[in-house]
């Protein structure tokens, strides 16, 4: 695994060994490699960065600015049609270059990450209620059958698996920090017993909880403002605030943290994030999982990322470091990005996914 940087004090209380096979029909056995060997190795890298969040005008303009990041036009004459025009011509559409990724998928394996709200399901005010559609599960669904897909998301494993709904899959959970992939059997597993793969910040659930009571509370007096528990990280979402009110929701978070030096804050689509200190996010959790398939040093792997948000930036960034495989942003608008390829919504993403398996079956028939 590539320069990892991860944390965690006690490798008893972190260390979960499973050694998984996973069985995709038309494809060749994937089994994953020991999982000890590849948590050992990160444990030997884990770091803390104990620096006690703050917020500040800064931090107010960012949760204006949303996530990732919206392009600075460098010409201010520039139309919103030409800085869209030449946005796309950095970052096109992947439908429209299906098929130059199709011939560079040739001989590959294709590994699916797919972030979830705004990406697999649209984005809601509610965010209980951010369903999949029936069709875009199968999309998934029938990717999963000749390519091992992950879903990597900020929410819980509990909360996100209650969505998807398929068990044949990967998730990374909490931003990574709660990895769990399909068994053996996985196909006639009916009590939902994914074995645990990686869970890093165990050590950190009982400082987590007591931030949620804490905040919880707080944060009934901003209407609008909800907490939601992710297990080994915390959600602010602000969607349904009053801008007036940002600076006093960010001021109160910076309040409750000011006592918890172990915990981080960063900010995600309509939403604060709070998360253990330790150097772990989406990036190296795609990196994990490549390792743990067996494909950290594989020529024969294409690593495909989507998502839609700052947090997906990270594992945007450790694809293009490695030169292999690459991220697609969803969005409508222009943003800063190392993603190579973009879809403009969900809806697109399902079109993907299905003529990445049309590609795949009509390949299969041809050998």
């Amino acid at each position: 695994m590539t320069n990892q940087n991860v944390v965690a004090s006690d490798e008893k209380s972190v260390l979960s060994v499973s050694l998984i096979t996973v069985s995709l029909p038309n494809s060749p056995l994937l089994t994953l490699q020991p999982v000890v060997s590849v948590t050992r190795k990160l444990l030997k890298k884990l770091e803390t960065n104990n620096r006690t969040p703050k917020i500040n005008a800064c931090w107010v303009d960012s949760m204006r600015a949303s996530s990732p990041t919206r392009v600075n036009s460098p010409t201010a004459s520039l139309s919103e049609t030409d800085e869209h025009t030449s946005w796309i011509a950095r970052h096109p559409s992947a439908l429209t270059m299906f098929d130059q990724i199709a011939n560079v998928s040739l001989g590959k394996q294709i590994v699916l990450f797919l972030d979830y709200d705004g990406t697999l399901s649209p984005i809601v005010e509610d965010p209980d209620r951010a369903f999949m559609t029936n069709e875009m599960r199968e999309a998934v669904r029938d990717a999963a059958k000749y390519f091992p897909t992950a879903i990597v998301t900020g929410r819980c494993y509990d909360k996100v698996y209650s969505f998807v709904k398929l068990p044949g899959l990967y998730y990374a959970g909490s931003h990574g920090m709660d990895i769990k992939g399909p068994s053996k059997s996985c196909k006639h597993n009916k009590g939902n017993h994914n074995p645990v793969l990686f869970q890093p910040a165990s050590e950190f659930l009982p400082m987590i909880e007591e931030v949620y009571k804490s905040l919880e509370e707080k944060t009934k007096s901003i209407p609008g403002a909800r907490v939601e528990n992710n297990k080994f990280c915390l959600s602010v979402h602000f969607r349904c605030v009053d801008e007036k009110s940002w600076d006093a929701l960010a001021e109160l978070v910076r309040s409750v943290l000011n006592e918890y030096p172990k915990l981080k804050l960063t900010q995600g689509r309509k939403v604060l994030e709070i998360r253990p200190t330790i150097k772990w996010d989406k990036g190296r959790a795609l990196e994990f999982l490549l390792e743990a398939l067996g494909y950290a040093n594989s020529a024969n792997v294409l690593p495909v990322y989507i998502g839609d948000d700052r947090t997906d930036e990270d594992a945007f960034k450790v694809l293009r470091d490695r030169g292999q495989g690459f991220g697609i942003l969803v969005s409508k608008v222009p943003k800063e990005t190392n993603a190579s390829y973009s879809l403009q919504e969900p809806t697109e993403v399902m079109v993907l996914l299905r003529r990445l398996v049309e590609w795949k079956v009509a390949s299969l028939r041809r050998r």
